[in-house]
């Protein structure tokens, strides 16, 4: 039976990924709306929408994002915005009466130092990183909406946990960007405008673990067919590095043949973040690409797409 999907968020680097394979499957129908069509955070207008348009499946990937420096800086702007985002879509779709409800969050959820690999269990066990708590209250309260409404009116919505993630279409505004574009950006300038060096914040030491977009859209795939509880669920490689030897990877990849800069006087955030995996591993998926040859296919889709 064919099965109706909206793709909240489908212009992002999630949202994009994710109408790559659900467009190349024959069973599904996918819906989008641009933010100009479409404003999340009116109630109002996305419960006629989706009473109208009646999906099947709804994944929500629209959210208001940002690296390090926009979240310290805007904290109101992550918490409100997100917030009002979630309520007027999970409310919506509950009136709709969605069949099934994919809200992903983000693995800055849990505590700052959280004992590693980081269970889902960890959930709401310490205190959060400063830099984005904004961010992370607002994606900790998509998930308890998420598991009242399973509660209270029976509704399967789940809830996945993605890592920092990576691929086409992604942000490269150096002021909003997360660390993967960031650097693609940051070096491919300083390569193309001939500089000795290039600056980069903290001291490279924090390890954070990276999945490609289209990786993460075969596991909401495989989600939306096997997984059913209130239980969040993490999504990554299982494989962490430094920012340091992330740095020195994407210089190589970009060919920027200068110096590293870095300036320890700027915060480096939370110290390590890696998922434990093994949840979704049960369900049979793991990652098929690898860092390496993810920040390649990047660069080249950024050289094509968005330098300039």
């Amino acid at each position: 039976m064919s099965k109706k999907i909206f793709i909240a968020g489908h212009r992002g680097l999630v949202g994009s990924a994710l109408v790559r394979l659900f467009e190349s499957l024959p069973d599904w129908e996918v819906i989008v709306r641009t933010r100009q069509e479409l404003d999340l955070t009116d109630e109002k207008k996305t419960v006629e929408f989706l009473a109208s348009e009646k999906p099947t499946h709804v994944i929500d990937a629209a959210a208001k994002v940002g690296g390090i420096k926009a979240n310290n800086e805007r904290p109101v702007d992550f918490l409100v915005d997100n917030i009002k985002i979630q309520m007027s879509l999970i409310q919506a779709c509950h009136l709709a009466n969605v069949e099934k409800l994919l809200f992903l969050g983000s693995s800055c959820i849990y505590p700052k130092f959280a004992e590693q690999p980081i269970r889902e269990e960890s959930l709401m066990a310490g205190p959060l990183e400063l830099t984005n708590d904004g961010y992370a209250i607002a994606k900790i309260s998509g998930i308890y909406m998420c598991r009242a409404y399973r509660r209270q009116y029976g509704r399967d919505y789940i809830s996945a946990m993605p890592t920092n993630l990576f691929g086409p279409n992604d942000n490269y505004d150096i002021n909003t960007s997360h660390v993967m574009p960031a650097l693609i950006k940051k070096f491919h300038t300083a390569k193309i405008e001939g500089q000795t060096s290039v600056g980069l914040w903290g001291t490279g030491e924090p390890k954070r673990e990276f999945l490609h977009s289209d990786d993460l859209a075969q596991a909401c795939l495989v989600l939306l067919d096997k997984w059913s509880s209130e239980e969040i669920i993490n999504i990554g490689t299982g494989k962490d590095i430094s920012i340091r030897e992330l740095a020195e990877q994407v210089k190589e990849v970009v060919g920027f043949e200068g110096s590293i800069e870095w300036d320890t006087s700027m915060p480096d955030g939370t110290p390590r973040k890696l998922l434990d995996v093994s949840r979704i591993h049960s369900l049979g998926w793991e990652p098929q690409i690898s860092l390496r040859s993810g920040i390649e296919s990047t660069y080249d889709y950024f050289k094509e797409h968005q330098a300039g």
